[in-house]
This record gives structure tokens, C-alpha cells and sequence, in this order.
């Protein structure tokens, strides 16, 4: 039987080739390294239910192909990816930069400053994860879902929004969290 979930959302994990997308997507669903690492070619999926918040969210993953080997070019590459993902997504849209293969700082070629100061400017959540190690990598997924929960508590994401990229889990439980429009006696309606 399959477990039953309060939300569904979509996750892109995109960026530029070698950075460790595939990586941070087996750790966070497997929880272990992805020791053989191909490129990817077109899209990997892969999804997991967690508990956020107390309610139930399924992450449906999709991993892009990237472009561009793991160096200075891959963060010089952000503003492009931020400005694609901007503009062909929702409007509402959460994203993490998160500053992977934190393990080999010895060949660190941004600092944590500097990332993070581009995370603040672009309103952006940011972590620094290490796919090797596993090391903030289930946090980076949480900490998205549970600004996502938090837009849609505000009003600020619809599930029922066609493109939204999220949609409530399964229709019993869908029924139980609709709310219903409060009428008057009489069962009509205010007009004021």
C-alpha cells in the first residue's frame, strides 16, 4: 500500500555538469554517496516523502543535465540559472543555492562570504552541503519544503494553481483540509 501524503511538490535541481547534482539527489533519497557518477543525459527522477511541519509532503526530484565541469565557472554560471528558472517558473518560486562538495575545501574557490552574500542579494536560501558526506543535504530539502508549506499557509502559493509545481496529496485527505464557505442561515449569501 502506498503511503499517503498531505502535499506534492516538484523540486529542479539544476546547475552546471559536475557540480554533483545526481549526487546530492541519490544522498538525499538514498542516503549514500553516488560512488560511479556519469553525466547526466536529459533528466534522472527520484522522490521521497518526509515530514515537515507535521504534515506529510512528497518531493518528486527531477535532476537536469548541467553544462559546465565544478570550478569558478559554475559559480559565475548562477546568475544565468536564476534568471532561467525565474522566468520559467512560478512567480512564488523557492530556491536554495546550496554550495555543494563542501568536503574538498582545499580546492575551494568561492568563499562562503561570497556565496553567501549572493544568496542574500537574489533572495535566496543558501547551505553549504557535501554530497560525499551527506552533510546538510537532507536540511536543504526540509528547509525548501517548509518555506513552500509556509507560502502556502500564506496565501502566497495555490495548489490548486495549474504550474504551481505543488498540488495537494491524495484526494481523501484533500477533502478533509478544503475549506468550506460559511453561509448565513437560510443557506444564502451576503452580498456586502
Amino acid at each position: 500500500m502506498s503511503e499517503s501524503y498531505d502535499f506534492l511538490f516538484k523540486f529542479l535541481v539544476i546547475g552546471n555538469a559536475g557540480t554533483g547534482k545526481s549526487c546530492l539527489l541519490h544522498q538525499f533519497i538514498e542516503k549514500r554517496f553516488k560512488d560511479e557518477s556519469n553525466h547526466t543525459i536529459g533528466v534522472e527522477f527520484g522522490s521521497k516523502i518526509i515530514s515537515v511541519v507535521n504534515k506529510m509532503v512528497k518531493l518528486q526530484i527531477w535532476d537536469t543535465a548541467g553544462q559546465e565541469r565544478f570550478s569558478r565557472e559554475t559559480y559565475n554560471a548562477l546568475t544565468t540559472w536564476l534568471s532561467d528558472a525565474r522566468m520559467l517558473a512560478s512567480q512564488n518560486i523557492v530556491i536554495i543555492l546550496c554550495g555543494n562538495k563542501k568536503d574538498l575545501d582545499a580546492d575551494r574557490e568561492v568563499t562562503f562570504l561570497e556565496a553567501s552574500r549572493f544568496a542574500q542579494e537574489n533572495e535566496l536560501m543558501f547551505l553549504e552541503t557535501s554530497a560525499l558526506t551527506g552533510e546538510n543535504v537532507e536540511e536543504a530539502f526540509v528547509q525548501c519544503a517548509r518555506k513552500i508549506l509556509n507560502k502556502i499557509e500564506s496565501g502566497e502559493l495555490d495548489p490548486e494553481r495549474m504550474g504551481s509545481g505543488i498540488q495537494y496529496g491524495d484526494a481523501a485527505l484533500r477533502q478533509l483540509r478544503s475549506p468550506r464557505r460559511a453561509q448565513p442561515e437560510g443557506g444564502q449569501e451576503c452580498s456586502c
